[in-house]
Formats: structure tokens, sequence, C-alpha cells
């Protein structure tokens, strides 16, 4: 298998499979962090959890409502915020370098498709 980078407006994404330790990568144009393969595995899992989360939100929500949804793994914290329909994603790693990231929300659709083209998580 090949390496993988898929990018779009304000976020990228990434799968190296050779790769020693670290396989994965996400960032956006101006920024980008390397992950392992556990933490790549729970970043995109919790992100397609979280956006399932604020879809079932869309219907009890009012029009001009913000919500924010977070989750966690024991490597990393995700949370979202905004609209049901147009929300921004942040995530703390919380072990080893205990890198911290956030996208815009005109980032997060593309992002959320992209990880579901990327690997089996």
């Amino acid at each position: 298998m090949q390496r993988l980078l898929k990018s779009g407006s304000g976020w990228r994404i990434g799968w190296n499979p050779d790769a020693p330790e670290f396989k994965g990568l996400v960032g956006t144009d101006d920024w980008a962090i390397e992950l392992t393969e556990a933490e790549l595995n729970d970043f995109c899992r919790l992100l397609v959890q979280l956006a399932d989360t604020m879809k079932q939100l869309a219907t009890e929500l009012m029009d001009e409502e913000k919500i924010a949804c977070e989750a966690e793994s024991d490597l990393l914290w995700m949370e979202v915020e905004g609209y049901p329909h147009e929300y921004s994603l942040r995530f703390i790693l919380n072990t080893g370098r205990g890198a911290e990231g956030r996208l815009n929300a005109s980032a997060v659709p593309g992002l959320l498709e992209a990880t579901g083209m990327l690997k089996v998580f």
C-alpha cells in the first residue's frame, strides 16, 4: 500500500502505512501534526461520532442555536462547535507530544468526507 494525502480548502489528512511510528497526518494549510496509527484511528472515529451527534441534534435546535459537543478517547479529546450544519473542530492530543489543533467550519465537511476514504478505522 502506498502513501495517501488528501487535502482541500483549509484541511489535509494523510496516511503512510510504511512510516515507522507516525503513520497519520492531520492539519490545515498553515500547520500539520503527525499522528500514530492509533491516534489517527481515534481521530477519524471520534470525528464521525461527533458529526453524527450534530446531525441528530439538528432537529432539536432552533436555526440560530449554536452547540458544542465533545468526545474523548485515551489518546485524544475532540470538540465540534457551531451549528448542526456548520461547525469548527478542535482537538488535543492527550499523550506524547500534547499538541492542539483547530479547523475552521468551512474545512470540516471535506475533512469528514476524506476520513471515510483513508482507511478502515
